[in-house]
């Protein structure tokens, strides 16, 4: 099996993290959303420069998956909400985990995640957890296969339409 090479994003990633943002997510979610949906989220939420800026700012952390020097996802980490499901236990979140359309298949998933899940436990937090959509029946099978288990849902506006996420932990 070939190795899927993982490193810290450095600000001068900003641009490319943005643009697999956005393409990923696109090629993900517009067969199964309104185009008026989908252009509100990405042109409002989603911009390219807001997503440059959460690189250049330090929000979170951010990891680049390269399958043969070609960039092939990414995933972004960061601290914040807790929940009573976490019992007092420090915890961090797997904000995004992206792998490109023609990467999905190639192990980038599984070292991404592996990855995040390493630095949870080299940060000393005991769970890990991120949100899902209730639809993407495909990435909860991929977040269940490693040990997550949904504990509670959120809402999530793309555009005008109001979703429900599944909150998927796993405990260390």
């Amino acid at each position: 099996m070939k190795e899927i090479l993982i490193r810290p994003a450095t600000n001068g990633d900003a641009g490319l993290i943005a643009d697999m943002s956005r393409k990923t997510f696109y090629e993900t979610f517009a067969a199964v959303n309104t185009k008026t949906d989908m252009e509100k989220f990405m042109d409002e939420q989603f911009t390219t420069e807001a997503l440059i800026r959460e690189v250049e700012e330090g929000d979170g952390y951010f990891y680049l998956a390269f399958d043969n020097n070609t960039a092939a996802g990414y995933a972004r980490m960061r601290d914040g909400d807790s929940y009573p499901a976490f019992n007092n236990k420090p915890g961090i979140e797997i904000a995004r985990l992206y792998a490109l359309q023609e990467a999905i298949g190639k192990g980038v998933g599984s070292a991404l995640i592996k990855h995040c899940m390493d630095v949870a436990q080299l940060l000393q937090r005991q769970i890990i957890w991120l949100g899902v959509w209730e639809k993407n029946e495909r990435a909860i099978a991929f977040y269940t296969k490693w040990g997550f288990k949904k504990f509670d849902e959120h809402e999530f506006v793309l555009g005008n339409d109001v979703q429900t996420d599944w909150l998927m932990k796993k405990v260390f």
